[in-house]
């Protein structure tokens, strides 16, 4: 039983590896090296990163009508379409062509979200693997970056590299599909103790709250998460922009296991809150414009935006069975909104100040917000309840 566990968590790692390291984070570290190979504008990848999270958006969308599917086979379809449409990037490809690619690619990522977050916690019935899950995402970033590092240091174009990423992913996906397929022929985990018991004093958050401060969630990161290496290029001119991407990437792995152990000390309001308000600081540090300043920044937001999911998914667990629709991926729906309104607004903002420190600043607010909402309790327990998304 215990290595059928780990098995699993295993497996479902390795997908949001391919589906969100490398599907969904790979352009980020990439995006300047295909600037200067005049593979794509400056422009043209704000489209492409736009349509990838419209994409994202889509795939949440997509997900929850495809809940007859099963996730098992949600995952493989998840890996397979993302390895197939990185190696596509490898072709010399006109601008619009990359912004389609990308937003196929965000469909793909949600769905490895989704899949494997519902495959591992919900059909496994493993939810104590949700940290070593969501982990997988810091390590494809790591990943793909030391990858794309390495490559670039050979002298490779962004093309050579886009199908040397596609080659890795190949690798992991098969092994993600073998463990995936050998794991459903064992029985699934005993029954555990409840995930979190939420101290007296503070109630659990409802589904309408939960989904408002995820979608906030999402509104915080992501422009760090977009522009990063970008704005680290303009300061570190002799480092190579996506070794700070890695050092995002590094933050991420342990930090799961970290936001877990908090959840479970703490409860869902305070840790969540705590993740939200230091995701906050990391966000605003690039207004410092010091290199100081974008490595801790990298560290911090790295350290703690998956961490975020590390405690919201399993806490929607709580509530998944008095709601009428799979709360999983509505919550990725309102992620993926937030994450499209950041980008447009700070390309909007960018092209009237040439900064992203009024972005930024936004998008610091915006956490801040959603920890206040988590953390805040009104008078009365009833009102925790969202009763509007409760079964009749």
């Amino acid at each position: 039983m215990f290595k059928s566990d780990k098995a699993a968590t295993v497996a479902a790692a390795l997908v949001l590896i391919i589906g969100m390291g490398f599907g969904r984070f790979a352009f980020t570290g990439l995006y300047p090296l295909m600037i200067s190979d005049h593979a794509i504008s400056v422009q043209g990848g704000s489209y492409a990163a736009s349509a990838n999270y419209a994409g994202y958006l889509v795939g949440a969308l997509l997900s929850a009508f495809l809940s007859r599917i099963p996730s098992r086979q949600l995952c493989v379809i998840a890996v397979v379409s993302t390895v197939a449409l990185l190696g596509i990037l490898a072709l010399p490809l006109p601008e619009w062509a990359i912004v389609a690619v990308r937003g196929l690619s965000g469909i793909s990522s949600a769905l490895a979200m989704v899949a494997a977050s519902h495959w591992l916690i919900h059909d496994r019935q493993y939810h104590h693997g949700a940290p070593a899950l969501f982990a997988g995402v810091g390590i494809g970033i790591l990943v793909s970056a030391e990858i794309i590092a390495a490559a670039h240091g050979a002298g490779f174009s962004a093309r050579s590299i886009w199908l040397a990423l596609a080659l890795a992913a190949g690798v992991i996906s098969i092994l993600a599909i073998l463990m995936q397929r050998q794991v459903e022929r064992a029985p699934l985990s005993a029954l555990e103790r409840p995930f979190l018991s939420d101290p007296v004093k503070s109630p659990p958050l409802g589904a309408t709250r939960l989904i408002a401060i995820y979608g906030l969630a999402g509104l915080g990161y992501i422009v760090t998460a977009t522009y990063l290496p970008l704005l680290v290029g303009q300061v570190l001119t002799s480092t190579d922009p996506v070794r700070i991407w890695a050092v995002f990437g590094l933050g991420a792995v342990p930090s799961c296991f970290f936001w877990h152990a908090m959840h479970e000390r703490l409860g869902t309001r305070l840790s969540l809150t705590t993740n939200l308000l230091v995701q906050a600081i990391g966000v605003m540090l690039p207004v410092l414009h010091t290199p100081a300043a974008y490595i801790l920044s990298a560290l911090l937001v790295g350290g703690t935006f998956m961490g975020t999911v590390t405690i919201a998914m399993p806490a929607a667990r709580k509530v998944a069975e008095s709601v009428r629709f799979n709360i999983l991926a509505v919550m990725t729906t309102a992620y993926g909104i937030g994450q499209i309104a950041g980008p447009l607004a700070a390309g909007v903002i960018y092209s009237r100040s040439q900064s992203f420190d009024l972005s930024l600043t936004m998008a610091a607010l915006a956490l801040i917000g959603g920890g206040i909402l988590a953390v805040y309790q009104p008078g009365s327990e009833h009102q925790f309840s969202d009763h509007s998304l409760d079964r009749p």
